[in-house]
Order: structure tokens, then sequence, then C-alpha cells
């Protein structure tokens, strides 16, 4: 069986990819990988084991274009469309994968076009615009939140619930600005990071590339001396660290944070779809599993409510909503779906 897996641009959606292809890889299946050479796609894939094939389209996202900008991110989209028609033909593929984001359109509308079983992963609580086009002709949505969907298991990596621990007590806080980095929750960092200090509390923190000279000379003037970086793709080890984090609420984030254990202040960055950080993070916040605040609102009162919560409750409670075989379920879904199809 061939199977493609589609998407990304962001690390939330990647991430989703690098879990079911690690699952289906363990079934016997090399997956096509077919995404962007813009964002972050080709950083984590273009070396990476496990994929049979990976190819990068030059596509971008059509959201919040005009005129002829959006006319060529249109044509590139059908153009590639068919091109995906064409690795469909060369692989023999059986199904298409979706992990969402721009990138997934041209195999995504191929996989309808060339009549290819179509899965579609929405593991946002407010369902992205592509996807939004694409259920229709959907075989399934897999999402924990949509009622309606196929099945409501969360593909996440096994390294964060191998690294998972009950958090008891903050001796370490950890500012994650989201694979391309926040300025907010930076900005954040820079004023609290003093207090932190005073309190004992070691600092980890991922500042993105743009921002990272700038909190550097911070760190620095300050004498603060914090595990600072600007990228990392091995953050289940920086998690396993820390006790809290300050972060935003990506739902790849938000749900391998709760495979670690590990209790949040999200900050949803404020130009999400549909602001469906907002909702991802309200999720567990009416939960009592985590804090959610608006950037407007963050400041130094918010240092007093982190150290009086109840983390340890916390941090079991997040553990308890997922199960580490949600990849796992989702490629065995696939595979018995194609079959059922050929039988």
């Amino acid at each position: 069986m061939n199977i493609v897996i589609t998407g990304g641009g962001t690390g939330g959606h990647l991430a989703i990819a690098r879990a079911v292809k690690e699952a289906l890889t363990e079934a016997g299946i090399e997956p096509v990988f077919i995404g962007s050479t813009y964002g972050q796609d080709r950083r984590w894939f273009e070396e990476e084991a496990g994929w049979s094939a990976r190819y990068f389209f030059d596509t971008r996202g059509v959201v919040n274009k005009r005129g002829i900008a959006r006319f060529v991110s249109l044509w590139q989209i059908f153009r590639y469309t068919l091109e995906s028609g064409k690795i469909f033909k060369k692989h023999d593929i059986d199904a298409v994968f979706s992990v969402g984001g721009y990138s997934a359109a041209p195999a995504s509308f191929a996989a309808i076009l060339f009549r290819k079983p179509l899965f579609i992963d929405e593991p946002n609580a407010v369902t992205g615009r592509l996807n939004e086009i694409l259920k229709r002709w959907a075989r399934a949505i897999i999402s924990p939140y949509d009622p309606a969907s196929s099945l409501k298991s969360i593909p996440i990596q096994s390294r964060y619930f191998q690294r998972a621990r009950v958090r008891k007590e903050i001796k370490t806080i950890l500012f994650l600005g989201g694979s391309q980095g926040a300025k907010a929750i930076n900005d954040f960092a820079m004023q609290i990071a003093p207090i932190l200090k005073k309190r004992g509390v070691r600092i980890i923190h991922q500042a993105g590339e743009r921002d990272l000279e700038r909190v550097r000379r911070f760190y620095h003037k300050e004498g603060i001396d914090a595990d600072l970086f600007g990228f990392s793709d091995r953050l289940d080890e920086k998690i396993e660290e820390a006790d809290f984090t300050i972060c935003r609420a990506g739902a790849s984030t938000l749900w391998e944070l709760c495979a670690s254990g590990l209790p949040a202040l999200f900050v949803p960055y404020p130009h999400a779809a549909g602001d469906h950080q907002y909702y991802n993070a309200k999720f567990l916040a009416d939960k009592n599993l985590s804090f959610v605040v608006r950037e407007p609102e963050l400041g130094t009162k918010w240092i007093e409510k982190i150290f009086a919560a109840d983390i340890e409750k916390m941090s079991e409670g997040m553990r308890s909503l997922v199960h580490p075989g949600g990849a796992a379920e989702i490629a065995r879904f696939i595979i018995e779906s194609v079959k059922g199809t050929r039988a």
C-alpha cells in the first residue's frame, strides 16, 4: 500500500505529519511526502528517514492575498494539483492523508480529482479554511473536537509520552514562541525574567531566529544564565526539563504538552484563522488544566497566579486527556479503510 502525507508550513502541521509517518513506517509503509518550498517543510523532512519520496512545490497561501498575488497563488495550486496527479501515478498511490496548511492544497485537490481516498486531520477547535472546503469530499475527518468526525484520535509523537512526568513544583519555566518565535512572548519573558531570577527559577527560552540576538543581549545585560535558542527540533527534551511553560496554543503544541504533563499559560496568536488558538487553549482552561491570556493582558500579575496554581493536579489532568496510540490508530484506520475499498 502506498500513501501520501501532505501539508505543513508550520511546525504544528508538520509534527502531525511526522507522528503519522512514524506509525505508518511501523506498519511497514514508507509514505510519500508532498509539501512546499515555503515554510518549514524542507527543514523538517528533506533529509529525514522513513519517507519513500519527498516533493516540495512552489506553493504559497491564498488567505489575505489580493489581486495578482492571489491569482498567482491559485495558479500555482492548480498547476501542482496536476503535478500531484503524476506523482500519484508514479508511486501507485492508494490514499492521501492531509495535515492541513496551505501546502496541503495541491495533493488534497488531486486526491479529489483523481479519485483517491482523502483523509483529513483537523486538530484545532476551529476548522481551517482549506479543510472546510475539502471536508465534503473527504473519506474521513479526524478531529478530537468535531462530533461528526470518523475518528477522534490525536496523533502525538511517542517521544513526548516517553519523557512525560507529573509536575509538582515550578523550578524551571519554558518560554516557547512556536516554531517561528513570538515577539509578545519574548517581551513578556524579558519583563518577568528578573523576578524569576530572584525566585531561583531557571529559564529555558525558544526565542525564534529573528529575535534571538535581541533576547540574548537582554539576558547578558541582566546576568541571567538562560538556556536560550532560536529553534530546536527536539523540543521534547526541553519540555521534559520544564515544570511550566508560557507558549502559543497551536494544536500540536497543546497536545504535546498534554502528553508530557506540562502545565501552561497559553498566549494565543491573535491573527490565527478563526481565532482557533484561543479556542484550543480555552478547551483546557475550561477544565482548569491551563491558563489562557490575550497578548494585551500579559503582565507581572500572572507570576503569582502561576505559582499559586495546583500544577500537580493540572499536570495529571492534562496527561489523562491523551494516550500514546493516537497516531497508530490513525494509520490503522487509513489502512483498513483503503483495504475495505479494494475488497
